[in-house]
């Protein structure tokens, strides 16, 4: 475990934290005024690989040769030339630091998104150390910059990351659903939000990053994929950007606890270690391995029944009852893949240069109008 200290007089500036792999949504826009919840954990944070965060630059201004070189291979808005590194962590789990009341901007009506730069200062010392996000449509997070803080090591807290045995027998799944609360819309006395039932951000940003794998490795082929909810989740979007004629690729689950079949599958569905962000590792070298967030690979690959829905009210004294009622709504909607998370790992994918996909990558803004996002 670690604890961040201040660049510049050493106070601490966190709870210990454990490292965990960045979620796959952690750049997520989600809807309209949607009050997202927490990003992390408590108690973990996540590091940023790539720069994030002011300055940016705009795509017209970067040599194709410059972006390929830090990995991105097709035309993007802006490119980040912050500091690579930055480490996200729970808002709870940050002390001793203030907000800096002059850089409060950068954001909408409902709260800061962090696009002007840090907005938190150590408190002991003024350096502005961390960028706060709390605006509706994001995941409510503390960015902390990379060029401010340090981690130090805390003593006698090492440990081994669990195995993907014990990740199986915890069988902490993501549900594909949820309940999401959006500002502004009044029901009573008390209430300024209310709950609909909505697809998971979670799911929806996985999708995003499936598909753009998945047509990678199709060499513009049919892809076939696993009946039940990875069709549903899927097969639409696919079947609308693939010709229909050759030969299909098959894609299927694998991972843990589940084979992938010898020599049957040219795509395998496989989890990301939630710790350390390894990719499960398929017996068959030859095929395509796609990644999945874990939670959303192990419901998919042992799907559970329909999450509950928390009863609400107070019952007389006396009389017990469960703690759920009935299964959950199933939203009203077809499921849509995020576009953002889709050209997120499309640009960064060498595949992206073959005309075809960088066709699909112009018009993406027309394949959302259509339903297929």
């Amino acid at each position: 475990m670690f604890v961040f200290v201040c660049q510049g007089c050493g106070a601490e500036l966190t709870a210990p934290l454990s490292q965990v792999a960045l979620p796959a949504h952690a750049h997520q826009k989600y809807g309209n005024g949607t009050q997202l919840p927490v990003l992390m954990e408590p108690g973990t944070f996540a590091v940023e690989s790539e720069p994030w965060g002011p300055p940016w630059r705009k795509w017209e201004e970067i040599h194709p040769d410059e972006a390929a070189a830090r990995g991105v291979h097709a035309p993007v808005h802006a490119l980040s030339y912050g500091a690579p590194g930055a480490s996200v962590i729970a808002p709870g789990d940050a002390h001793g630091t203030v907000l800096i009341p002059e850089n409060r901007g950068g954001g909408y009506c409902c709260g800061l998104d962090g696009s002007a730069g840090p907005n938190v200062a150590c408190a002991a010392c003024a350096l502005p150390v961390a960028s706060r996000i709390d605006d509706c449509s994001l995941w409510q997070a503390m960015w902390l910059a990379p060029s401010a803080v340090r981690r130090l090591p805390v003593v006698g807290t090492d440990a081994v990351p669990r195995s993907w045995a014990e990740l199986m027998a915890e069988g902490r799944a993501t549900p594909p659903f949820e309940p999401l609360a959006a500002w502004g819309s009044r029901l009573g006395a008390g209430h300024w939000s209310h709950y609909r039932w909505s697809w998971s951000p979670q799911w929806e940003a996985a999708a995003g990053r499936v598909l753009a794998h998945l047509l990678a490795a199709s060499e513009r082929r049919p892809v076939t994929v696993p009946d039940g909810l990875a069709a549903e989740v899927f097969r639409r979007t696919l079947d609308a950007m693939l010709p229909a004629g050759p030969p299909a690729r098959r894609a299927v689950l694998a991972g843990p606890g589940r084979p992938a079949p010898d020599g049957e599958a040219d795509i395998l569905l496989v989890p990301v270690h939630p710790q350390t962000g390894e990719v499960w590792a398929p017996a068959d070298p030859a095929a395509y391995p796609v990644p999945l967030p874990f939670g959303v690979w192990l419901w998919l690959a042992f799907p559970e029944q329909d999450p509950p829905v928390p009863t609400s009210g107070v019952l007389p004294d006396g009389v017990l009852r469960d703690d759920f009622d009935a299964p959950a709504p199933r939203p009203r909607h077809l499921f849509r893949a995020a576009p953002e998370s889709f050209r997120r790992t499309l640009v960064r994918l060498p595949a992206v240069r073959s005309p075809w996909l960088r066709a699909i990558l112009d018009d993406l803004t027309q394949h959302i109008h259509t339903g297929r996002f």
